[in-house]
């Protein structure tokens, strides 16, 4: 088995060099738990996405957002912005107020709300506007590593990975995660793993983390091998399967085999993922319904009719969806194929941009600081 070095980012160490995506809805405090408990508090877990106009005017949701457990070392928050002055004040206020030790930026997430605002994967077209962004995040973050996660760009015929990955190291950012697909794609088709090889070839100042179409355990280490990245960074791959990062440190260990758990293992784990959210929240209910989103992802594979889904995916306490899972046939082994892709799978789709966003990259004056988000996460 190749070797891989543990990855550094900045005066952090993330052994083995796997990281949780930050992923809208999803990345809170509970599923982080749950995470890093099955990788054994291995690996860097990456918060939803921040807005930073939303942080900086301290919105109840945002700030909840920003809650890390007292175990959770080292605390990452990615940020999302559009306006460097509002982004630079963000940064600046985590390390005057000591709320993170890590801020990743966003520039890869490609839903219309995002990218219709000159946002997300859509930003880094307009080179001075990245530059901007990320010389006011660096210059701001004190002692704290900024990372950026981008994709290779809006679609085949505007791609600025590359672009991007230069201006990230000239503005002194730490490391770089790249999706490998366009935003045109979403989350369709297959990942340009070569796209990783390239960026990593690139910048090879600095750390390259890979992402995109990782299932398992071997496909991370199989991205390492053929792409030469120094980590990997695991989104819809782990929904509905927390386990996998335990999967991947005994992976990239060298022993054991991947998690194969029964229903009644899952079954378990869905009721705790439910629990926390509740805790979190500070309201039961409120938490299962929160929960429900996640049904489908648990039991992908499993022979549960569609009758008892539909009424898990309306369950509104815990003893309502303990009751219901125990109905079920708890003893089924862990389906074969269930290892494979989950989530979003949509593609080829038309990206939503501010008016003239794709007439010069060089041309800025479309973006203002009203185009900032006022909320946060999903």
């Amino acid at each position: 088995m190749t070797a891989f070095s543990p990855l550094a980012i900045g005066p952090h160490t993330v052994r083995p060099p796997v990281v949780l995506a930050p992923m809208a809805g999803i990345t809170n405090a509970p599923f982080r738990t749950l995470c890093r408990e099955f990788s054994g508090g291995k690996g860097l877990f990456v918060s939803e996405m921040i807005t930073t106009r939303a942080l900086v005017e301290r919105n109840e949701k945002t700030m909840q957002l920003i809650h890390f457990d007292e175990t959770e070392t080292p605390r990452s928050i990615q940020l999302y912005g559009v306006d460097p002055v509002t982004v630079g004040k963000a940064v600046r206020m985590i390390v005057d107020e000591d709320l993170a030790d890590h801020i990743d930026l966003n520039f890869g997430c490609p839903v219309p709300k995002v990218t219709r605002k000159g946002g997300g994967s859509a930003l880094p077209y307009k080179r001075p506007l990245l530059r901007a962004i990320l010389n006011e995040a660096v210059s701001n973050a004190g002692d704290l590593p900024v990372t950026m996660k981008m994709r290779k760009g809006i679609d085949d015929d505007h791609i600025t990975f590359l672009d991007a990955g230069r201006i990230a190291v000239e503005e002194g950012v730490t490391a770089i995660a790249l999706h490998g697909r366009t935003a045109a794609q979403h989350y369709g088709g297959t990942a340009d793993w070569d796209a990783i090889a390239r960026l990593k070839e690139h910048v090879p100042e600095i750390p390259v983390l890979g992402n995109g179409d990782i299932w398992s355990a071997d496909d991370a280490l199989r991205m390492m091998r053929e792409t030469g990245c120094d980590g990997v960074v695991v989104g819809r791959g782990c929904l509905g399967r927390p386990w996998l990062f335990g999967d991947l440190v005994a992976a990239f260990e060298g022993s054991g085999k991947a998690a194969t758990p029964t229903l009644r293992e899952v079954a378990d784990v869905m009721v705790r993922h439910a629990k926390l959210l509740g805790e979190w929240i500070g309201d039961e209910s409120r938490g299962v319904i929160d929960f429900r989103k996640h049904v489908a992802w648990y039991l992908k594979g499993f022979a549960v009719g569609s009758e008892m889904r539909k009424r898990l995916a309306v369950t509104s306490s815990l003893d309502e969806l303990r009751a219901q899972l125990s109905e079920l046939d708890l003893d089924q082994a862990w389906p074969v194929g269930a290892d494979g892709p989950r989530g979003r799978t949509s593609g080829n789709n038309r990206v939503v941009l501010p008016d003239g966003w794709l007439k010069d990259p060089y041309d800025c004056s479309a973006v203002s600081a009203d185009a900032e988000l006022d909320t946060s996460g999903g």
